[in-house]
């Protein structure tokens, strides 16, 4: 009796169970995902830790006849002669050696943050004057300079050269890629290290987005508030997060490693219009939306056909003589017009496949777009690159 009555009892409860997990999964489907997240790392930098850019002149030695003509470029002599007197070799005045296989380059390379002396990184070497290759050429020892002029690294090493080429005996020659820069994988040793951003005894990190977004940098303190605690973090504007950060050194990094890996969920961006009107390359970002409108599209082709004829005098004209009588057909073609309409609210797919139906050319979509913002019908920012 016992164990009938509580059968009897658990049975409507199990059934209620069940249909409250079927409402909880049908609700899951109903609701919209949230946006994925993103880490710290992915969409912020701290203030100070960037990299620095330098350069370098030098020269490139030890090409097969492909180095620089010291006729066209005094500067490659000039500093052949100021090489060489470090050694002792005085050229005679007046005296230019034809150096074919030297080249005067520049040495570029990007130092990172926090790197230290007797690291390596690489470099970029380019021919700054009439060399036809760089391939097989050593770098001589070069100084890397910041731009306050100090010596932050040295660079020296072989080439990697991806470009190739052949000429022929009549002047013909084919080339892929180019010839005249080439890379020198960790051909520069640090000798200088920059100051360290960290170690300002500051009781504050900045965080810089890459995107400047005002909800995003919200979001960003919100989710370091949530982790961290209250009132760590507050968003500067739209770019600049400032958080309580410990003041030691050593603390700072394990602070930082913790603050770089919370997830933020990044805001939608700005609805854009990417262009590029020397390829003919759009992209249509996916918040960019139309309102109702309807757009027509087609081209006029005018053909002109230009021929010559001989006219003559009769044969017994006076004073007559043969010429040449131009004849010009003109002929207008006009294509048919494509009209199409678009409905409000449209998305992204909807725009291309309304645009494709038609077989608009990327000048003709640039055209249709530009047009659509003019009347008020296009809800976007159209950049062109």
């Amino acid at each position: 009796m016992f164990k009938r009555n509580v059968f009897e009892l658990s049975k409507p409860v199990i059934f209620a169970f069940v249909g409250y997990l079927a409402v909880l999964a049908a609700l899951a489907l109903a609701f919209p995902k949230e946006a994925q997240a993103e880490r710290i790392k992915d969409i912020a930098m701290v203030e100070g830790a960037r990299s620095n850019q330098l350069i370098g002149f030098g020269l490139v030695v030890g090409l097969d006849g492909t180095g620089d003509q010291v006729t066209q470029t005094p500067f490659t002599i000039q500093a052949a002669r100021s090489m060489l007197q470090q050694f002792g070799v005085n050229l005679p005045p007046g005296v230019n050696p034809q150096t074919k296989n030297m080249a005067s380059v520049m040495v570029t390379a990007e130092l990172p943050p926090f790197t230290k002396p007797g690291q390596k990184m690489d470099v970029t070497v380019s021919s700054v004057g009439n060399a036809k290759s760089l391939r097989g050429g050593e770098l001589l020892l070069t100084q890397l300079k910041g731009g306050n002029g100090e010596v932050y690294a040295v660079a020296q090493g072989g080439l990697v050269v991806s470009g190739f080429g052949a000429d022929g005996s009549d002047g013909s020659k084919v080339s892929v890629n180019t010839k005249a820069s080439g890379r020198i994988p960790n051909g520069a040793l640090i000798e200088r290290e920059v100051g360290n951003a960290l170690d300002d005894g500051s009781d504050r990190i900045t965080f810089h987005l890459h995107s400047a977004d005002f909800s995003t940098a919200r979001n960003m303190a919100f989710a370091i508030n949530r982790m961290m605690g209250p009132d760590t973090a507050e968003a500067l504007d739209a770019v600049s997060i400032s958080v309580r950060a410990p003041t030691d050194t050593a603390q700072k990094v394990s602070y930082l490693a913790e603050l770089e890996n919370i997830e933020v969920s990044k805001a939608a961006s700005a609805a854009k219009i990417i262009v590029n009107a020397r390829s003919g390359t759009i992209v249509i970002g996916s918040e960019v939306i139309v309102k109702p409108a309807a757009v027509a599209t087609g081209a006029l082709t005018v053909t002109i056909d230009e021929n010559f004829a001989v006219s003559q005098p009769g044969p017994f004209a006076a004073g007559g003589e043969t010429a040449v009588v131009p004849d010009a057909n003109v002929a207008i073609e006009e294509e048919e017009v494509n009209f199409f309409v678009m409905e409000g609210g449209v998305n992204l797919q909807d725009i291309v496949t309304a645009i494709n139906k038609v077989g608009a050319s990327p000048g003709d979509l640039i055209s249709v777009l530009e047009a659509l913002q003019q009347a008020g019908a296009l809800s976007a920012q159209i950049v062109i690159i």
